[in-house]
């Protein structure tokens, strides 16, 4: 397993993390199954926003003695009223929840304190300027969480959290056809039984918050990173093909700033199937060329998506890494300096690059790579 840090939290998450909403269909016995099969895979954070109590009962049974080996992102917001889930900002109703959260996980403090659930403007400044964010506030104070996190599904929404300050990570969804998808406060918009024309390339607002997160060092972890599973099938995939667990996880994974993929999980079959992707080839994780061929709603001709099929370089480039450095160096006047440091760290950069553009024919996706190389030479160059 392989980890990589959370933003700025100093945290070291597995790639693959387990979202535990698919749990809530399962008893004790086999939420401890699939739980103790994520620790032998290496799997170190876990997603808790249900409010169901015996599923949170269940994954602190699990956990039990283990807790420190565990990063568990736990949502405040998320309540259980009459039966069900309900999102709440009533904080009478929001604190009980919360204080049932730890007594049910065992623990007394969760790492990564999610504020649940907000997809638009007017109610993230109600709650980021009112009593909730107090709440919160007064719990990292106290330890009780580590670090603030948010859930969103709005690009736009989560553009605001990532310039806030104080969040310091962010619960987004993410796969190929969200991301082609324009900003919506309407989740089940994200579920449309049809697509229809809006599928032609990265949404512009997502793409930016991808780059907006890496330069402030927020980190991502992703949530629907399958759609569902509708990914997995040709009828239901809104490419007219289907992708595998791995390319889906690959696709999330290349996206800036993304550290960890929260993947929903029935039992122990599907955790190798997502721990598959550590071992992968470069063949099994190849997404784009299945997107690039796809019979509908492929990406746009000379989008990079950094997928890395243009490798390998005669001279050792990381192609997909300039050009994703070289797309985070121009969101301002200046090159940050982190982008910058990471840039003149690489082994071999764009001033390397000797234009013989056999990266170019192997690139799904015809991006003009030799011709950022020299914009990535020049803008690194301070030209």
């Amino acid at each position: 397993m392989r980890y990589r840090e959370l933003g700025k939290t100093g945290l070291m998450v597995s790639e693959i993390g387990l979202g535990g909403e698919w749990l809530e269909r399962h008893n004790t016995q086999e939420v401890g199954e699939v739980i103790d099969t994520c620790e032998r895979e290496g799997i170190n954070i876990l997603d808790c926003w249900m409010s169901e109590p015996n599923v949170r009962s269940n994954i602190g049974l699990a956990i039990k003695g283990k807790r420190e080996r565990w990063i568990i992102q736990g949502h405040i917001g998320s309540i259980w009223e009459n039966g069900q889930y309900v999102r709440s900002r009533d904080m009478e109703k929001v604190k009980p929840a919360f204080e049932d959260l730890l007594h049910r996980m065992q623990t007394d403090y969760i790492d990564l304190g999610m504020i649940h659930f907000i997809d638009n403007a007017q109610e993230f400044d109600r709650v980021i300027n009112g009593e909730f964010m107090e709440y919160v506030r007064l719990l990292k104070k106290d330890g009780v969480i580590r670090h603030i996190g948010m859930s969103t599904h709005n690009p736009e929404t989560a553009k605001l959290a990532a310039c806030q300050g104080e969040i310091e990570m962010i619960l987004f969804s993410i796969n190929p056809a969200f991301d082609m998808l324009p900003p919506v406060t309407d989740l089940e918009e994200y579920f449309a039984e049809r697509y229809e024309e809006s599928l032609s390339g990265i949404a512009p607002e997502r793409e930016e918050l991808y780059k907006l997160c890496e330069q402030n060092r927020v980190g991502i972890t992703v949530m629907k990173g399958y759609a569902g599973g509708r990914l997995f099938n040709p009828k239901t995939s809104p490419f007219g093909v289907a992708l595998t667990p791995v390319q889906c996880l690959h696709y999330a994974l290349t996206r800036p700033a993304v550290a960890s993929v929260m993947a929903g999980f029935d039992n122990p079959q599907h955790v190798y199937e997502a721990t598959a992707y550590e071992t992968a080839s470069e063949e099994e994780k190849d997404y784009a060329s299945v997107l690039a061929s796809a019979p509908s709603h492929a990406f746009s001709t000379g989008q990079c998506t950094y997928c890395g099929h243009c490798a390998p370089c005669p001279v050792k480039i990381d192609i997909a890494m300039v050009n994703k450095l070289y797309d985070l160096g121009t969101m301002t006047d200046q090159v940050p300096g982190t982008v910058r440091a990471h840039y003149e760290q690489l082994g071999a950069n764009a001033s390397d690059c000797i234009g013989c553009k056999t990266c170019e024919g192997r690139c799904p996706f015809h991006v003009p790579i030799a011709e950022r190389m020299q914009k990535a030479k020049e803008l690194f160059a301070g030209v």
